[in-house]
């Protein structure tokens, strides 16, 4: 008969490692485990912590989180009860406490990934500045033609950014 109660995630560990002898698959099983329980961990957090902190190990019912720096773990403290009765009442049962320890290299990573993505946006909206429809152009050469001699260039600049066939030259006068 098949128990339907929930088992602590360190027995269920303990027993795939028993039933294995591949050191890979130990290996990759246990990555899988913790993989899981930092997305349950960064669910439970709140917005502004979920970057800055992952699970970094879960041994001898005692689960190891990572932070960015002091003061994010000081944050975590504060949160750290709640998180333990959560993850208590819904994954793990048998955890006894958690350990919060300083990576200085989760920083690095997040100000890596967010250059990586500001990057893209700019390169993204670079490349959408410079479309503007044909229809956008006619209007903007129509206001060109009643406006004074400064403006009426930037009209005309603006209104050949959508392509060849809006410019000065083709407009009617």
């Amino acid at each position: 008969m098949r128990d339907s109660h929930p088992q602590p995630l360190f027995n269920v560990l303990e027993e795939s490692l028993s039933k294995t002898s591949n050191t890979l698959q130990t290996i990759q099983r246990n990555a899988k485990a913790i993989l899981k329980l930092n997305q349950v961990v960064k669910n439970l957090l709140p917005a502004e912590i979920k970057p800055m902190c992952r699970v970094a190990n879960y041994r001898n019912n005692i689960m190891v989180l990572e932070v960015a720096n002091a003061s994010w773990m000081t944050r975590l403290n504060y949160e750290k009860l709640n998180l333990l009765s959560a993850l208590r009442t819904s994954i793990l049962p048998s955890l006894s406490s958690i350990d919060i320890r300083i990576n200085p290299d989760l920083i690095r990573k997040t100000k890596q990934n967010s250059s990586l993505n500001k990057q893209s946006v700019l390169t993204k909206t670079n490349r959408n500045q410079r479309q503007i429809s044909v229809q956008t152009a006619e209007q903007l050469l129509k206001l060109a033609e009643r406006s004074p001699k400064g403006l009426k260039e930037r009209f005309e600049r603006l209104a050949a950014l959508a392509g060849e066939g809006t410019n000065a030259t083709n407009r009617k006068g």
